[in-house]
């Protein structure tokens, strides 16, 4: 039996509870955090759920997670996962590495789909990496819509206003700024019409998921 084959194995739900509560309060304190349409969230549904949003900062993906009460994987950069100390307690959260290099980003893609079908929620930025301190969104990759459509889950967008001020790609060291999510409504992923092809679907779903993240800019 192979990694990808392996059992998955999630971070015992005490943990995650501390890191919740503990995230939650001093990011109320650091960052005035906001936490906007949270009824979205689907708590209870049975099968996986794909997170997407626009990313702002190294924070992201834990303000994200605090209001979903739900067992969580990331996609984590591969050498990342190397680094001391760090490497192992994210890969305990979680995290799975991802790779552009060789056939990196076909595994991480198998291991995403893996996930979401064992009821996993998982975080995808579909734009690769952190945005600048203008705010101004980065161009997304189709690649988490093409996991959702191969996994048959649902989409959670959100957005990410305010962590460009925080951490972004040009700033060295993080700053406290007002920081602010909103969950939109679940976004079902529709059948594909006769005659088109898969990746230009994936493509059109892509954009018009970038378009109701952008709404709130």
């Amino acid at each position: 039996m192979n990694k990808t084959d392996s059992k998955i194995t999630y971070a015992p739900p005490l943990v995650i509870e501390f890191i919740r509560y503990f995230g939650r309060f001093v990011s109320k304190i650091l960052w005035r955090i906001e936490f906007h349409g949270t009824e979205n969230i689907p708590q209870d549904l049975p099968k996986g759920l794909l997170v997407v949003a626009n990313h702002q900062s190294y924070f992201d993906p834990f303000w994200l997670c605090f209001p979903i009460h739900r067992k969580f994987r990331f996609m984590a950069w591969d050498q990342a996962l190397e680094w001391f100390i760090v490497g192992k307690c994210i890969r305990f959260l979680g995290a799975f590495p991802v790779s552009l290099k060789g056939k990196g980003a076909r595994k991480a893609m198998v291991e995403s789909i893996r996930s979401l079908r064992d009821g996993a929620t998982l975080i995808i930025f579909p734009e690769g990496t952190r945005e600048f301190s203008d705010g101004k969104m980065l161009p997304f990759k189709p690649g988490a819509v093409r996991i959702a459509m191969e996994a048959g889950v649902p989409i959670l967008p959100v957005s990410i206003l305010g962590a460009n001020k925080v951490w972004a790609q040009d700033i060295k060291i993080p700053r406290p700024r007002k920081v602010k999510l909103i969950y939109h409504p679940i976004f079902e992923i529709p059948t594909i019409p006769e005659g088109i092809e898969a990746n230009q679907f994936a493509e059109e779903l892509t954009e018009k998921l970038k378009k109701i993240i952008e709404s709130k800019f």
